[in-house]
């Protein structure tokens, strides 16, 4: 499969159901479906808000990439940045102006993918997207797109999944050993059977040599509920966060 018609697999895949949105049994497009996206998000991810700190961004210019559902993208409207998203998908898009319009607030909303930002040079104040990057077909070009529209002094956060951690131990049991094809790779089962087809993941070294252009550049492991689930609740509290299935990427340009 080349390049565009990963990307069409990866849209197709996505417009189903912006990420997040399964989490909602309420007529679509109501406040009582989107309070119960939020509910859910924040609930099986509370560390969202630690990482994002919607409210520091206040009159600050932030661009979310990957919007989804728009969870996390009305919490920076709500603390008054001057919003904009991108979203590979029609969906996505509509849902949250939809979203939008119900609290009366406002974002700079586009279809556009990851790789091709449609935005200029040094725009913005912080640059956010959260488990979107390793879903485009070439994740460099998004990081270096990230890098170049983001100020001198702004800041990045990023959200990437961990191929060493439990969750993707996990996946490899189910489509690797069970299948009785126990050389297949933790990269390969991912990219095969996490969400859309193509999904990527990282060490922390790979990381770190992804987001060389930045500075200041911190990675955290983050344990999820898709690791820990599985597992009697009294041995996850001994279960060092470094086995996350997610890594968050925070920096400066």
């Amino acid at each position: 499969m080349d390049q565009n018609d990963l990307k069409q697999a990866v849209k197709n895949y996505w417009e189903q159901e912006p990420c997040g949105s399964w989490a909602a049994t309420s007529l679509k497009y109501t406040r009582e479906c989107f309070d119960e996206i939020e509910d859910y998000r924040y609930r099986v991810e509370p560390f969202i808000h630690q990482f994002a700190q919607f409210t520091r961004f206040r009159g600050k210019k932030v661009l979310e990439i990957g919007v989804g559902a728009g969870t996390d993208h009305v919490q920076f409207a709500r603390a008054g940045a001057l919003l904009s998203g991108i979203d590979l998908t029609e969906e996505g898009v509509a849902m949250v102006k939809k979203r939008l319009a119900l609290e009366g607030l406002h974002s700079d909303l586009r279809r556009s993918d990851a790789e091709n930002l449609p935005f200029d040079d040094n725009s913005f104040d912080y640059v956010y997207s959260w488990g979107v990057l390793h879903h485009t077909p070439d994740t460099e070009k998004a990081v270096s797109e990230v890098y170049r529209v983001c100020k001198p002094g702004g800041r990045v956060c990023i959200m990437l999944y961990h191929r060493y951690s439990l969750l993707a131990v996990q996946f490899w049991l189910r489509y690797g050993l069970l299948k009785l094809k126990p050389f297949r790779s933790l990269r390969d089962v991912i990219y095969h059977h996490m969400e859309s087809i193509g999904t990527k993941s990282y060490s922390q070294k790979e990381v770190r040599k992804l987001f060389h252009q930045f500075t200041n550049v911190r990675i955290t492991p983050l344990l999820t509920t898709g690791d820990t689930n599985p597992l009697p609740g009294g041995i996850v509290k001994y279960i060092p966060q470094s086995f996350g299935w997610f890594l968050v990427i925070q920096g400066s340009k």
